[in-house]
């Protein structure tokens, strides 16, 4: 019976996402209630209010959630038991059997809607300009307690037990040799897959390297002056990392010691849209060009087919306890000893200097700096992405 069990446990079963049409109305309603504050006194007080309710009055009368639904439901999703939990991921396969099987990670505030521009071209590349040579079957999953995926009830879903977990999974899909990709959390994810080092894990490419040196790090927790002798790529990266932790780091601060506190996000729509819009302020400013009316790496869709799937899953405070969880620091080196590949974008949170990739990845096989780009690499800009991976992982086809 126990030997039952476990098969039944390990199954990969197909899923489709069929949101009942109460929960959209329930949302539009919700929306269309909001209570709203008074405006800000000055821009650094948060999200404005102007870009919020703009993102409103398109959420709650034009916004048609039925279209990601629908290009979710074009690929092959999947859901399968890994450590008692329940995973969801979507699996594409190429059609060149000789592909490079990769896996990719997203973080928070993102979930694999981050990553449906990079589908197609990465496992058909032949009908998007490349050779077959660059083909991947791709695998993407739900982090737990994000989008599909169960909602761990109890403690210790970390990112090193998260990155166990897909080589797991890898290995159910029938994948011996293959390839990770991660930003944000996911960053943090294959670093540590990195660490492990399992024997299947051929390279990992990161678009959020830990690379920040230890005395960067020391000073930059007390405020103090950046160390002597950065050089400009050094000192520009110091100049990121410190507005972040003494401007932009704090509601990982909150998640990452209160979540449950967070009760607003999960009852609020508009609480919820405007904790995950105000992540970093490169991100918060596109969003907001973007709520302006301009065009430029991410749409109004893009934006909030992100925030429903939040929504429609609750899962603002699941998701939220990953910091909780971590024991890592963000951007640390880790010692990962396996081949490395990293591309830099430089509206991230820090532009990551090659001086300081090369000291912390001792493998590091392909460096690169983008022209334009920020956190969200796959979502704001996917053809830099889809670039870099195919250049990083050739020598290893």
């Amino acid at each position: 019976m126990a030997e039952v069990a476990q098969q039944k446990a390990s199954e990969i079963r197909p899923f489709r996402v069929d949101i009942p049409e109460t929960e959209l109305t329930d949302l539009r309603k919700r929306i269309n209630a909001t209570r709203w504050p008074e405006q800000e006194n000055d821009p650094s007080q948060g999200v404005a209010l102007k870009t919020i309710q703009a993102l409103a009055q398109y959420w709650g009368t034009d916004y048609d959630w039925r279209k990601c639904e629908a290009k979710l439901n074009a690929l092959p999703n999947f859901i399968t038991e890994i450590d008692g939990l329940d995973i969801h991921f979507i699996h594409v396969r190429s059609k060149h059997e000789d592909a490079l099987p990769m896996i990719v990670t997203h973080g928070w505030p993102g979930s694999v809607v981050e990553q449906l521009k990079i589908i197609d071209p990465l496992t058909n590349p032949t009908a998007h300009g490349a050779s077959a040579s660059d083909a991947f079957h791709l695998v993407i999953p739900s982090m737990p307690g994000y989008g599909f995926s169960g909602k761990p009830s109890a403690t210790g879903w970390d990112p090193v037990r998260i990155g166990r977990a897909w080589v797991t999974l890898m290995k159910r899909l029938g994948y011996t040799k293959f390839v990770a990709q991660g930003g944000d959390w996911g960053a943090v994810v294959v670093d540590l897959m990195g660490v492990d080092a399992a024997p299947e894990l051929l390279a990992i490419h990161t678009n959020m390297p830990a690379t920040v040196p230890a005395e960067v790090a020391q000073a930059l927790q007390v405020g103090g002056p950046a160390p002597s002798g950065l050089s400009a790529e050094e000192q520009h990266a110091w100049d990121q990392l410190d507005f972040f932790f003494k401007r932009d780091v704090f509601y990982a601060f909150e998640m990452g010691t209160r979540p449950q506190t967070l009760y607003g996000i999960a009852d609020s729509p508009i609480g919820l849209a405007a904790w995950i819009i105000d992540h970093d302020i490169k991100s918060y400013e596109l969003i907001t060009r973007v709520f302006d009316g301009q065009t430029e790496g991410l749409t109004r869709d893009d934006i909030l087919d992100n925030i429903t799937l939040y929504w429609l899953t609750n899962t603002g405070i699941s998701s939220a306890r990953l910091y909780w969880e971590n024991k890592v620091a963000f951007f640390a080196p880790k010692q990962v000893k396996i081949p490395v590949a990293v591309s830099v974008f430089p509206d991230d949170i820090h532009a990551a200097p090659r001086s300081w990739a090369e000291k912390a990845y001792s493998n590091l096989i392909h460096y690169n700096r983008l022209p334009k780009g920020g956190h969200f690499a796959a979502w704001e800009q996917p053809q830099f992405l889809i670039e870099e991976l195919r250049v990083s992982f050739q020598s290893l086809r």
